[in-house]
Formats: C-alpha cells, structure tokens, sequence
C-alpha cells in the first residue's frame, strides 16, 4: 500500500473554492471510478501557501492506474475538471 498525492497551486483567494471543488469531487465524482475516500491537505508552514494535496491510500501503481483509466471516461469529471481551471495556476497540477 502506499498514498498517491495530488497536488494543485490554487490562485491567489481562490483556495478556499478550491478545497470546496475537491471536496465536491471526492463525494460525486472519484467513487465512480474507485478511488476511496481521501484527506486534502493545505497548509503554509514548510509548504507553499497555495499549494493544496489531495491523497489516495492506493494499494498497488496498478489500482492507481486503473483508477485513472476509469475517471477518464466520466463526463462528470470533465466538466469539474473545466470548472476548477479559473482557480488554479495553470501547469501546477502534479501526481507523487
């Protein structure tokens, strides 16, 4: 088992819309392709102020794979997708 991290630079006065859009996220959209129940992290002690971490407890890269396979092919997840962009700093997006 291990964790897959998200992570996202949110634009100045925009982090609180964007913790309220991956908490929306997680309850409508990431159980349709698997992904479990995960924590979202922000913080500014050691850590960019902006940046927020969304983390998965994925049993193997193979489940995380899959996972991502699977939210590729939900509509709803384009359409988040496309919402959350005015809210984040473009390019930031990274997995770990």
């Amino acid at each position: 088992m291990f964790v897959a991290r998200w992570q996202i630079d949110a634009r100045f006065g925009h982090k609180q819309v964007v913790v309220e859009s991956l908490q929306k996220w997680e309850a409508e959209i990431g159980g349709k392709a698997g992904f479990p129940k995960g924590r979202i992290i922000t913080g500014s002690v050691g850590a960019l102020e902006a940046t927020i971490e969304h983390e998965f407890e994925v049993a193997s890269l193979a489940d995380l794979e899959a996972m991502w396979t699977k939210i590729a092919k939900v509509e709803a997840h384009k359409e988040w997708s496309k919402s959350l962009e005015p809210h984040v700093v473009s390019g930031s997006t990274r997995w770990t």
